[in-house]
């Protein structure tokens, strides 16, 4: 990966255009994707109501955390989309835009005179992503939410344990949200490629949710039984794939699945003759899921350094987030990177996760100020520095 700012490194989207609309995680996290992988994108904020995610979690020298987090490589324009005349703006930039995002309320975008209908007709190669909680249709269809209530609705927070509880990560939002409409958008600009046609994408963060749970629903399928929170295959039940507290009170991870992974753990911990004593069966889970208990809780991460080092051991410390920020694998693979910023010093990202052999991921701008862009924007689209006053004066722009 590169961090320079290497103008002439193009990704595999550029010449593509992205309009994007939406606020907060699952959609700015979606569109810095298609801006590293080298889309145009021109995010758009009201001129006094700022995406939110700017006021969250300021660093030391006041930079807003998340919001740095989630929107590099792009432009940033204010328009007041009440206004007619930032609607005109609007069209305007999307006369050769290919992909237009926003994350409101299923009819947020037609209460403002801006719905798919109406862009359809003015631009028919336009490719529309609405992301929300619930889709545009069904019973849930006008409800509120967050991601824990889309994990709630779709079944998967009931696997997190008895009782359930919350993740302590935005499942939902990226998984559900993000990473779908990335998926579906990219999709789309194929089918349009070949057919010159734009559509409509309807992304539910339930309906995404919902995949998360397909071994799940074999089960159920063949079993006519619903899977048992905290206790089956994937979350608890095995003793060679779970979760074990170590001696200081810390805890490890083994997923060891396959037998072969797991005779090798056995023997790196001095256990090779556990299974052969206590064959794995349901009788004697709980008793080979004792012993580990033991054997865990009598070792530091010190003592277990060489086990996580064998490559089919299936053992992995589990990290907190300062540890994942300072992991080498994580270093060499670009996924951790420190900018320094020119206004607010040095800043932690996460790099792409998108690693291209002929167009890797370049850090081309930093996140944008509010409306940094405005007039440069503006400029492009023809409108003079007369009107772009007439524009601020009547609080347009």
């Amino acid at each position: 990966m590169s961090q320079n700012q290497n103008q002439s490194s193009k990704g595999p989207l550029a010449g593509v255009k992205v309009v994007d609309l939406s606020l907060l995680l699952p959609g700015p996290l979606c569109s810095q994707h298609l801006a590293d992988m080298g889309a145009e994108v021109i995010k758009i904020e009201n001129p006094r109501a700022y995406d939110g995610s700017r006021a969250m979690f300021k660093g030391k020298t006041g930079y807003p955390a998340l919001y740095m987090m989630l929107n590099r490589n792009k432009k940033a324009i204010t328009l007041n989309l009440k206004r007619d005349q930032a609607k005109e703006i609007l069209f305007k930039l999307l006369e050769d835009a290919d992909i237009l995002l926003e994350g409101f309320r299923p009819d947020g975008m037609d209460k403002m005179g801006i719905g798919y209908d109406v862009l359809k007709e003015k631009f028919p190669r336009l490719i529309y992503c609405g992301i929300s909680g619930y889709g545009i249709s069904g019973k849930y269809v006008d409800f509120a939410g967050h991601d824990l209530n889309y994990l709630a609705i779709s079944g998967v927070l009931d696997q997190t344990g008895n009782p359930p509880r919350p993740a302590g990560f935005q499942l939902a939002d990226v998984g559900g949200g993000t990473l779908t409409a990335l998926s579906a958008i990219l999709a789309a600009l194929y089918y349009r490629e070949k057919t010159g046609k734009g559509q409509r994408i309807d992304i539910s963060m339930t309906d995404a949710s919902l995949q998360f749970l397909s071994l799940y629903g074999g089960i159920l399928s063949a079993s006519e039984k619903s899977p048992e929170a905290g206790n089956d295959i994937l979350s608890g039940k095995l003793p060679n794939y779970n979760v074990y507290e170590t001696k200081e009170g810390r805890y490890v991870a083994l997923g060891a699945l396959e037998d072969m992974f797991f005779q090798t753990f056995l023997r790196a911990a001095g256990m090779e003759n556990l299974t052969k004593d206590h064959p794995m069966n349901e009788e004697n889970i709980p008793v080979i899921k004792q012993k580990l208990n033991e054997y865990f809780k009598s070792k530091t991460y010190s003592d277990l350094q060489p086990i996580f080092d064998n490559t089919d051991a299936c053992l992995s410390p589990i990290l907190n987030m300062k540890e994942v920020s300072e992991d080498p694998h994580m270093k060499d693979r670009g996924m951790v990177i420190e900018r320094n910023h020119p206004k607010y010093g040095p800043i932690l990202q996460f790099g792409s996760p998108f690693h291209f052999s002929e167009t890797p991921f370049v850090y081309r701008n930093d996140p944008p100020e509010h409306g940094e862009h405005t007039e440069e924007i503006l400029a492009g689209l023809g409108f003079g520095k007369d009107k772009i006053a007439e524009f601020k004066k009547d609080r347009v722009v």
